[in-house]
């Protein structure tokens, strides 16, 4: 007896420690659901660097999620309750755990109608709500471009295009308008060549030559041959946080014209063409047995993460989902292989960019040399 009491006591005293460590590592922001691996590599980093920064994050939020945040953001744009979709986001993935799914959604709508009452405000709502900060920053850090005012042209009742202001979704799919693909959530799945990983990206499958679009407006980081990818583009968000890759494009004519590193692109622009290209050291081989479009999204909160062991790549399979409500539409040029955007767009975010670069954005690169291999094909 006397034996089972004192074990007793050492599990109760080792509960107690268990419970004192986990509610330090959420006071420092990490959420509950990150697992003991996770946890480990951020203390790792966070020794080898003496920087305090998000070293690991799950994107598990929802095309329903993201559909009506954004829905509630642009309905409720020029009220004076303004509810920003990625602070909503956040707080419904603070109150589940970063899942979204029947609940988190009658949670939003809950606290969206609790905002339009009156009965709270956002900043209430989230004042005290435990890794409401950790979601909020790394949401952004994946969202943060994608919502805002700009302009875009439309066709008016004489066919003529006119420039219309507009706020809302700026951001478009990968994929042009009235090109099929098919796609499935394929994030970790298994690869093989060169080495064993995990895919770290989303594939669509499509014909060879279909329009690939900019996802985001930013700067063109990295362009030309790697042997997993073939031909591929990096393009990096005017933030810094958001790294787009765009892979296996099309054999002989891959990019679109005139794109060059350090090229200022707009969201919805034409940067490339769907193709298999890959799986070589030699150059504009098609080694890749499916024409597919790869294209990851790789989040960076410190620049000692962009090319190491600590790379953050999330699922994009949502994210795609929810961006085939915007895709841009596409006009082959003559006879050629070319192929540009109907519908031009001015984004404030790369007039920004354009004033304080000035002729930096055109030329050789000044803006990095390339891109890690680390499972990105």
């Amino acid at each position: 007896m006397k034996r089972c009491g004192k074990l007793k006591h050492a599990i109760l005293i080792e509960l107690v420690l268990i419970l004192l460590l986990l509610a330090v590592r959420q006071a420092g922001g990490r959420p509950a659901s990150v697992n003991s691996d996770s946890v480990l590599m951020e203390e790792n980093a966070e020794e080898e660097t003496g920087k305090d920064y998000i070293k690991w994050v799950d994107f598990n939020v929802s095309c329903e999620a993201l559909s009506q945040a954004y829905e509630t953001d642009v309905d409720t744009y020029r009220e004076d309750y303004h509810i920003d979709w990625i602070s909503l986001l956040a707080y419904t993935a603070a109150r589940n755990g970063g899942e979204f799914g029947k609940q988190a959604l009658k949670d939003m709508d809950a606290l969206t109608e609790k905002i339009k009452n009156g009965e709270t405000t956002l900043e209430e709502a989230t004042a005290d709500l435990k890794n409401y900060d950790y979601f909020r920053e790394a949401y952004d850090a994946a969202l943060g471009g994608m919502v805002g005012e700009f302009l875009l042209q439309e066709q008016d009742e004489s066919g003529n295009l006119v420039w219309k202001r507009k706020y809302g979704l700026k951001a478009y799919s990968p994929i042009a308008k009235g090109f099929p693909y098919t796609d499935y959530d394929d994030f970790g799945s298994s690869r093989s060549y060169g080495y064993k990983r995990p895919h770290l990206g989303h594939d669509m499958m499509g014909q060879i030559g279909t329009p690939v679009v900019a996802v985001e407006s930013g700067y063109v980081e990295v362009m030309g041959w790697n042997q997993y990818g073939g031909w591929r583009i990096g393009i990096r968000s005017f933030d810094g946080r958001r790294y787009y890759y765009y892979a296996h494009l099309r054999q002989d004519y891959p990019f679109a014209e005139g794109l060059e590193e350090g090229s200022a692109v707009t969201a919805g622009d034409i940067i490339g063409y769907m193709g298999h290209t890959g799986y070589s050291k030699t150059e504009n081989v098609n080694n890749i047995k499916t024409v597919h479009l790869h294209w990851g999204l790789e989040l960076v909160f410190d620049e000692s993460q962009k090319e190491s062991d600590n790379e953050i790549w999330i699922d994009c399979y949502q994210l795609s989902r929810f961006l085939y409500l915007n895709r841009s539409e596409a006009v082959k040029v003559d006879d050629s292989k070319e192929w540009k955007r109907v519908y031009d767009m001015e984004d404030p975010a790369v007039e920004k960019y354009l004033e304080e670069h000035g002729d930096a954005v055109s030329g050789n690169s000044v803006f990095g040399n390339g891109v890690s291999e680390n499972g990105l094909e």
